[in-house]
C-alpha cells in the first residue's frame, strides 16, 4: 500500500513533528513512547500506517524498533520508566499487530501473557486506582479490553471462544453505560460521537472491533450499538464528529467532512456484519 496524494500532506505534517517530544521518532529523551498524544510513537505509527505509509518506510522501521526495544521476556512492554501497566502492553501489541507483526514469536509470547492475565470478568484491568476503590473498580477497564480485542483479531493465537468473556464484558457495558474499571471508562454523549482516528474508547472504535467477533455480531446489544452508529450518518456517509484538537489541521481529523479512511473502516464493519 502506498500513500495516496490526498494523504501526503498529513503524512508530511506528522513526520515533521517527529522531534516534538524531545527525542527522535516522537519519543521523549527518557524513552517514553506513549507521551504527547496524539503525537506519540505508538499513535504516529498507527496513524501513518492508516494513511498508507508502508511498514518498510525508514521512519516506521525506526519507530517500530523503538517499540520492540521496549519488549520484555515475559511478554510485557515497558513504554516508560517505572511501573508497567496492562494498557501499555496492550497498546504496543495492537500497534505492532496493525503493522503486520502478529506472527512474530515475541508477540506470540505477549498474546500468551495477555491471555494469562485476564481479570475475572474476561477483560483487562490494572491496579492503579485513580478514582478510589468504589465497586465499579472491580470491573475490567473497557478501553484496554477493547484495545486487546483489536490486537487479537490479527491472530489465531486465542482458541475459539477464548475471548468470549472479554466480548461479553464490553457488551454488558453497553447496557450499564456507567463508568467502569479503575480508570472509569463510561458510555455517554462523547462516547456516541463519531471519533477518528481510532484510539479512544468510543462508539465507532467499539463497533469496528466487535464486528470482527462472531459472538458480538450475534448479540442484540451489538446490533443496537451498530444502529446507534448508523444514526450518526450524514447524507449516507459517516463523518468525524469528535477529534483530538491537535489533529484539527490534518485532513484525516477534520470534523464534518467526508473522509475516505472513515468510510473504509465503516465498510469493514458492514462486510463483517454481512458474514453473520
Amino acid at each position: 500500500m502506498a500513500v495516496s496524494p490526498q494523504h501526503q500532506r498529513d503524512v508530511d505534517a506528522i513526520l515533521a513533528r517527529r522531534h516534538d517530544n524531545g527525542a527522535d521518532l516522537w519519543a521523549t529523551p527518557d524513552g517514553r513512547l506513549a507521551k504527547g498524544s496524539p503525537f506519540t510513537t505508538l499513535d504516529c505509527l498507527r496513524l501513518l500506517h492508516e494513511l498508507g505509509v508502508p511498514p518498510d518506510d525508514p521512519a516506521l522501521v525506526g519507530a517500530t524498533d523503538l517499540v520492540w526495544r521496549a519488549w520484555r521476556d515475559d511478554g510485557r512492554f515497558r513504554l516508560a520508566p517505572g511501573a508497567i501497566y496492562p494498557c501499555q502492553t496492550i497498546n504496543a501489541t495492537r500497534t505492532l499487530a496493525h503493522l503486520g507483526h502478529a506472527s512474530d514469536e515475541r508477540l506470540a509470547r505477549t498474546f500468551e501473557h495477555l491471555l494469562a492475565t485476564r481479570h475475572d470478568d474476561g477483560g483487562w484491568r490494572c491496579l492503579k486506582f485513580s478514582y478510589g476503590h468504589g465497586p465499579e473498580t472491580g470491573s475490567s477497564n473497557p478501553g484496554p479490553t477493547l484495545g486487546a480485542l483489536d490486537a487479537f483479531r490479527f491472530t489465531a493465537h486465542a482458541p475459539p471462544g477464548e475471548l468470549d468473556g472479554a466480548v461479553d464484558m464490553l457488551l454488558r457495558h453497553w447496557e450499564t453505560r456507567a463508568p467502569l474499571g479503575p480508570c472509569h471508562f463510561g458510555i455517554g454523549t462523547l462516547f456516541t460521537q463519531v471519533s477518528y482516528p481510532f484510539g479512544q474508547y468510543n462508539l465507532f472504535f467499539y463497533v469496528h472491533v466487535l464486528s470482527f467477533y462472531e459472538r458480538a455480531r450475534q448479540d442484540d446489544r451489538f446490533r443496537e450499538a451498530l444502529r446507534a452508529l448508523r444514526s450518526r450518518m450524514v447524507d449516507g456517509r459517516l463523518v468525524v464528529e469528535r477529534s483530538n484538537p491537535r489533529l484539527a489541521a490534518l485532513e484525516c481529523g477534520r470534523k464534518g467532512v467526508p473522509n475516505d479512511l472513515v468510510t473504509a473502516r465503516y465498510t469493514e464493519i458492514v462486510a463483517n456484519v454481512g458474514r453473520g
